[in-house]
């Protein structure tokens, strides 16, 4: 008999756990802060790369490998920032987010990830779709001591 569970049972209470960077840089033409977010076709929205922690693995390497799979940056992480918690398919998810500065890496787009923008805070706060992920914007601001 397995004791391994499915990430996708709604039946199971204990949270998914999932860790993402909201990912930062200053514009190459003024020095000002960009933030970046992804668009995923699968859900059509717009959000900070995150994804689903493999068995046994760090939240902090998992949320940087995130970054690099869905970006194709690399990112010098930074300070914590708030966890978020929300449901999906009836199930708790957690995920655990860091402020990172991209350092180098080139966007190719692929099936998770089809666009890649990188905006000036107050216009990411407008493109996120979840309002929860509009925190996370606040919460970089407040660790760069930006606000």
């Amino acid at each position: 008999m397995s004791t391994a569970r499915n990430p996708d049972d709604a039946s199971d209470p204990t949270p998914v756990q999932a860790a993402g960077c909201v990912l930062w840089r200053r514009s190459p033409t003024d020095g000002g802060l960009q933030v970046c977010l992804v668009h995923r076709p699968k859900y059509g929205d717009w959000s900070h790369p995150k994804g689903k922690l493999k068995r046994d693995e760090d939240p902090l390497a998992g949320a940087l490998r995130e970054v690099e799979e869905e970006t194709g940056h690399r990112a010098a992480p930074g300070a914590p920032l708030p966890t978020v918690g929300y449901e999906v398919n009836g199930r708790p998810k957690q995920v655990r987010y860091w402020a990172a500065e991209a350092v180098s890496g080139v966007f190719t787009p692929n099936d998770e990830v089809d666009r890649l923008l990188w905006l000036p805070p107050p216009a990411a706060r407008d493109r996120l779709t979840q309002p929860r992920d509009r925190t996370l914007v606040d919460a970089l601001l407040q660790v760069l001591h930006l606000t």
